[in-house]
């Protein structure tokens, strides 16, 4: 009898476990946070952003920040990263005479979630729910009050027209590209109309201008309203098309649980585990933001091109925009080439397509829905295509792809954040081997050099350099011999603006002689434009990712490298921070002298591997994460960028990283997760294993690839597309021995 007490209580705290496991397990989109990052450290803060991956459509609350008081109507689409919705919609209830075309809303009770979202306008007693599909999204607007409601549409500059029960319309955007929306609702509205004091006048089926709206006045009493609308770059009737495609009633519960399914999808190309509930909502929202952009603008097998102002067939692949290449190269499309190759592939192909449209065949360096506008430094479109390549992504033009992006570097100027053909400067930079400074007291008379963004030589310099090392690695693939070897050759260049004295990247005249008397953390211009860009001369000191072995050789050695690294680490910022930081606005999460919330700064940690001594990136990197990296709303240390910042983070939190993309291999750090599980297709995953883990153990004391012992603190992009397990043994301290050989350093320049 006692037996059976005892097996029956057994059975009981099995069921009851299982039942308490089944009830917590969370999918990989439950654990994304889209509040993190809300609060600005200085600059632009990360907006919860609500869409599908890679889609058209995006929105999020039109606010400056997660503290404003007020929303500023209820948002229809995000056309470009970071921009305002091109529409609002404002619920509104009482006097015809007080509306405008955007009702401020008092709003509490906020729920954002990558699918849906729902807020309390708290004021006028409305509970609002929204779900977005691809190109088309729903709300649900609950009225708590009997007063009359009603719902303001307005486009900011174009045109609204109107029907008895829709209104459709466009907003004009930067140049020729328009938005254009279909809107309509459950509910028939009684009267739609402009107004004028306290009466709506529906004589008028267009209306056009800047700021213009339509008033919809539904029934006294009703108390739910669903809308439901499309949008397009094409047309009005496509955006109806695209409504009508992918929103079939209005049942906004279905379309968010749709949205759901496809981020569990999605997100679950990586599966973390691991005891660390924090760690695992910061790597899966830092995913989720990796797919924000570029967005697919391909209608029904349509697009339109801001490039050329013309629709064009799209092939039967997505065609791609809204790309910061300066911030995305570096470790988010690296990322895309093992999780998604085939819109990698596509991404490529957009990138070429747009250069055709082009009137000049330069390729895009930050082409958005509107087209390139060519800011920032250098042309690192080239480094996508020379890592995809690298790491055998072939659905694409590689030859055309040379062509455009050798286009891009050698006929268009170099100077930052211009679209001018090249210049003296650039024929200086030919001669030379390096973009010139001016001297002290110079003044520039240089028709291609922006007045605000200056001239960033050593930042022009160096991002040069690495393109054009991307260059040779693409013209070797091509069977360009001749031109191979000589942007090989161009690509050691970094080394005619090196000051050996200083053992710092130095801005030099066009008489060769360096800037007298330069403070490396405060030289000339804000964010140091006149020498670097954004950051200061400690973090571009190591900017040189395509040949870190010879930079560790002209700083003086192994030794001397580390000792230069633990110098950023540890160099005060020299000022008060309200001076620093007046002039030095991008150059947050400061670790001295070391910017974590600036992309240039982002493989910096690694580099100790490249000394010989692992355990310090080990340490570097987990301290970086728990730092700057929290399940809060300031854990993101600087402009996110469309995944710019956060794919640090993914590749970080799993334990390897891409320092050079063009050469396919990946730097170990240290996994935050017991176990980062990859999918990298055709039924094959790649699995990263902390044995002995905890979230305390840190370093790496051996390892096992496949089974073999690997005492590389490196390994090949081919090695994890084969599929395996890569099997690290963690401590709590270090070991120093590990990956400490020669043989075991990462490769520089090239792999053989």
């Amino acid at each position: 009898m006692k037996q059976n007490k005892l097996w029956a209580l057994l059975a009981f705290l099995i069921f009851t476990s299982s039942q308490v496991t089944a009830q917590t397990t969370k999918n990989p989109v439950d654990y994304v946070n889209p509040y993190i990052g809300n609060i600005s450290h200085l600059l632009v803060p990360t907006y919860p952003t609500v869409h599908l991956p890679n889609s058209m459509l995006r929105v999020y609350p039109e606010r400056e920040n997660y503290t404003s008081n007020q929303l500023n109507g209820l948002p229809l689409v995000v056309t470009s990263h970071r921009g305002s919705s091109a529409f609002n919609l404002s619920p509104y209830q009482g006097s015809i005479a007080a509306i405008k075309n955007v009702i401020p809303l008092s709003y509490d009770n906020e729920v954002i979630k990558p699918y849906y979202y729902s807020t309390d306008l708290d004021e006028i007693d409305v509970k609002v729910e929204y779900a977005p599909s691809h190109q088309s999204g729903i709300y649900n607007l609950q009225f708590a009050s009997t007063q009359q409601p009603f719902l303001i549409l307005n486009t900011r500059r174009g045109e609204l027209i109107k029907t008895d029960k829709s209104i459709s319309g466009f907003q004009q955007l930067d140049n020729k590209t328009k938005v254009y929306i279909y809107l309509e609702t459950d509910v028939k509205p009684q009267l739609i109309g402009s107004h004028k004091g306290d009466k709506l006048e529906t004589d008028v089926n267009t209306t056009k201008g800047n700021n213009v709206y339509y008033v919809m006045q539904f029934p006294a009493n009703t108390k739910s309203i669903k809308l439901r609308y499309g949008i397009s770059f094409i047309s009005v009737a496509q955006a109806e098309k695209n409504l009508r495609r992918e929103i079939k009633n209005y049942n906004l519960d279905a379309v968010a649980k749709q949205g759901k399914d496809i981020w569990n999808q999605t997100l679950g190309k990586i599966k973390v585990s691991g005891k660390d509930e924090n760690a695992k909502t910061v790597f899966y929202t830092s995913l989720y933001r990796t797919y924000e952009r570029m967005i697919s603008i391909s209608e029904d097998g349509k697009y339109y091109s801001a490039y050329d102002g013309e629709i064009h067939n799209d092939g039967g692949r997505n065609f791609y925009t809204d790309d910061w290449i300066w911030d995305t190269y570096r470790a988010t499309h690296p990322l895309r080439t093992i999780i998604e190759p085939k819109m990698e592939n596509d991404m490529i192909h957009s990138y070429i397509t747009m250069t055709e449209q082009m009137p000049k065949a330069w390729m895009p360096n930050f082409p958005e829905v509107t087209g390139d506008s060519r800011r920032m430094n250098s042309n690192h479109a080239v480094a996508m295509v020379a890592d995809a390549q690298a790491k055998g992504l072939k659905d694409f033009n590689l030859q055309q792809a040379y062509t455009v992006s050798k286009a891009a570097i050698t006929e268009k100027t170099l100077a930052p954040w211009s679209s001018k053909p090249a210049g003296v400067l650039d024929q200086f930079y030919k001669d030379k081997g390096y973009f010139p400074s001016l001297a002290p007291g110079e003044k520039e008379t240089v028709p291609e050099v922006h007045s605000w963004e200056r001239r960033q030589p050593i930042a022009v310099s160096l991002g040069t350099v690495y393109d054009e090392w991307c260059l040779s690695k693409i013209a070797t693939a091509i069977g360009e011999k001749d031109e191979a070897a000589y942007f090989l050759e161009r690509s050691k260049n970094y080394r005619k603006v090196f000051n050996q004295a200083t053992k710092f990247f130095h801005p030099k005249d066009t008489l060769g002689q360096f800037w007298p008397n330069f403070d490396y953390r405060f030289p000339p211009g804000v964010g140091a434009r006149d020498a670097y860009s954004e950051n200061t001369g400690y973090v571009y000191r190591f900017d040189v990712p395509h040949n870190v072995a010879d930079l560790v050789e002209l700083i003086g050695g192994k030794k001397d490298f580390v000792n230069a690294l633990e110098d950023m680490f540890n160099k005060p910022l020299g000022r008060s921070r309200y001076d620093f930081y007046h002039t030095y606005p991008d150059h947050s999460g400061n670790v001295g002298q070391f910017s974590m919330g600036n992309e240039p700064a982002m493989h910096v940690p690694y580099l100790y591997n490249y000394a010989g001594e692992p355990w310090r990136t080990q340490k570097r990197v987990r301290t970086l994460l728990d730092q700057w990296f929290r399940n809060d709303l300031m854990g993101i240390p600087g402009d996110e960028d469309g995944g710019g910042l956060t794919s640090f983070v993914v590749f970080s939190q799993i334990g390897f990283y891409p320092v050079t993309p063009g050469l396919p291999m990946y730097v170990i750090g240290s996994p935050v997760f017991e176990k980062s599980i990859l999918d990298i297709g055709n039924g094959r995953t790649f699995t990263v294993s902390a044995i002995n883990y905890s979230p305390e153990n840190k370093f790496i004391q051996s390892a096992k690839l496949n089974g073999k012992v690997w005492s590389k603190s490196w390994f090949t992009h081919e090695e994890l597309m084969k599929g395996g397990i890569l099997e690290l043994t963690m401590g709590k301290n270090p070991n120093k021995n590990w990956g400490a050989g020669n043989d075991a350093i990462p490769p520089s320049f090239k792999m053989d």
